[in-house]
Parts: C-alpha cells; sequence; structure tokens
C-alpha cells in the first residue's frame, strides 16, 4: 500500500541584508532546496543599514517567527540583531561567516567593512551590462549581422529556454545571442559562418516541448489545434533539429529536465574547457 504523501512543511525565513539582499536570497533557496516538502515563507529586508531600519525588521521578525539569515557586515548592527533574535528566541544565522573566515585563513588577507563592496560598479559591472544589452539585442534571431561579437549562440526549436538562459549568462557577464528553428524558414547563413564562436544546440524531449507549448497557448488564451503542438510535427522538428547539429559538429544540451541556472551552467562548463561535439544530457 502506498503511504499517504507527506504533507508540506512550512516556515518563515527572514532574509536580512545590508545590501541588495541577491545572494542572501539565492543561499537561502539552495539551501532550502535540499529539503523535501518544506516551503520557505520568505521575508526580505534588504539595504538595511541603521539602527532605525534594523528595529523596523526586528518589529516584522517578531510578529512571524521563525529562522534569521543574515550577510550585516557593520559590527554594530550584526550585535544588535544578534541581540534582538536572543530575546525573541530565534536562531541567528550570519550566512557568509564560516566562509569568509576559511578564506581570510587561507589567503592571510585583513577583511573589509564597506557595505555592498561587491556591487561595486567595477568593469565586470560594465561587462554584464554590455553581455545584458547584447542578449536582448540579439534575441530570437536578432541583430544576426554581428553574430561572431556573440561568446556563445544558443540554437534550438520554438520553446526550449533559450531566451532566459541568455539572460541568465548575460548575468554572468557572457554576450550570449539565441537563434530559433523555424520549419520552413532556412537558417541564417551567417550562423553556419561562424568559426570562433561557440555554438550550442538546445534540444528536448517531445512530449515535455509539447506540455511547454500547450502551456503557453493557454496563457495566451489560444485553443486552437496546431502544427506547433501536434506530436508528429514536434518530432519532426526535435529530429530535424537533432539532425542539423550532428551535421554543424555542434555540443547538444538536453534541456527536458534542467532548469534555466543548470542549462547555463552546462554552458558556461563548455565555454571555460572548449568545446566539442558532446552531448549533455538532461
Amino acid at each position: 500500500m502506498t503511504p499517504p504523501p507527506r504533507i508540506a512543511t512550512y516556515f518563515h525565513v527572514h532574509l536580512v541584508s545590508d545590501s541588495t539582499g541577491e545572494t542572501l536570497n539565492a543561499l537561502a533557496r539552495a539551501v532550502c532546496a535540499r529539503f523535501e516538502n518544506v516551503l520557505p515563507i520568505e521575508h526580505i529586508y534588504a539595504l538595511v543599514r541603521s539602527r532605525r531600519q534594523l528595529e523596523r525588521a526586528l518589529a516584522d521578525i517578531e510578529e512571524a517567527p521563525g529562522v534569521v539569515i543574515h550577510t550585516i557586515v557593520d559590527q554594530d548592527l550584526r550585535s544588535a540583531l544578534e541581540e534582538g533574535c536572543r530575546k525573541l528566541d530565534m536562531p541567528c544565522i550570519p550566512a557568509l561567516d564560516p566562509l569568509v573566515s576559511a578564506l581570510s585563513r587561507y589567503v592571510g588577507a585583513p577583511l573589509t567593512s564597506r557595505v555592498g563592496v561587491q556591487h561595486a560598479l567595477d568593469h565586470d559591472y560594465f561587462n554584464r551590462m554590455d553581455a545584458l544589452n547584447y542578449a536582448i539585442g540579439h534575441d530570437d534571431g536578432q541583430g544576426g549581422q554581428d553574430l561572431d561579437r556573440a561568446d556563445v549562440v544558443l540554437v534550438g526549436v520554438s520553446r526550449t529556454s533559450k531566451t532566459p538562459t541568455c539572460i541568465y549568462l548575460a548575468h554572468r557577464g557572457v554576450r550570449a545571442a539565441n537563434v530559433p528553428l523555424v520549419p520552413g524558414r532556412p537558417i541564417p547563413q551567417k550562423l553556419l559562418e561562424l568559426k570562433e564562436t561557440l555554438i550550442v544546440g538546445l534540444t528536448i524531449s517531445p512530449d515535455r516541448l509539447i506540455q511547454i507549448r500547450r502551456n503557453r497557448l493557454l496563457s495566451l488564451k489560444e485553443n486552437r489545434e496546431s502544427t506547433y503542438i501536434d506530436v508528429d510535427s514536434v518530432k519532426d522538428e526535435i529530429v530535424q533539429a537533432r539532425r542539423l547539429y550532428e551535421r554543424q559538429g555542434w555540443p547538444v544540451i538536453d534541456v527536458s529536465r534542467r532548469s534555466v541556472e543548470e542549462t547555463a551552467a552546462a554552458v558556461l562548463n563548455l565555454l571555460h574547457k572548449g568545446h566539442g561535439q558532446v552531448e549533455i544530457l538532461g
């Protein structure tokens, strides 16, 4: 007899940051994802840089008891937050301390107390902005005249997560373009002429692709049946795409069971390690 499904456990997690909170939010979600049927209710307090802001955060925390995770740099604010959590009998976890301490011991360098230093307008910041502008200008086959400026070009049939993957890569400073494979439309000659640029073919299982496309049509309130979700047509699209990848010797990533982040990570691996005719399964 199959046991009844376990009821999900909800809990409050309070994320307190003196910067944008992006790092803390990503870290908390990565940790919570390790637990099955445990769903956090997130409360984010960003740009907490004064006692008054901290007191407002503590007042909200008191109303929804849970776990407090923080990346506060200022020592006085840290102490105040820890004391406030102690009075509320809530765990207060400095998220980056173990890593920072270990790295400090290894490199023998003093720590900076500057807030938000990771978001300084440095060379990397402007590289990311340039990459983001490039991705937007070269989405869905646009801007094909300078595809050779791309670090990577993603190729695939409709709804294989090309656009969000390119945007994610752009936030990592990678100039990424994407070119759709549309039945009956020729492949851009410029794409086939690229010599130094990494070109990656995205593939997906027919069942998964039909599900994604059907959901897309529903969101657009489009109920008509078409070749867009016809089983035989979809299978043919995928087969033709795979044959193209094989002819061109492009590496292939199966996105059937991959998140955008996982697809982007696979692309980054190809960029860092060099690339050949390889296939990365979902």
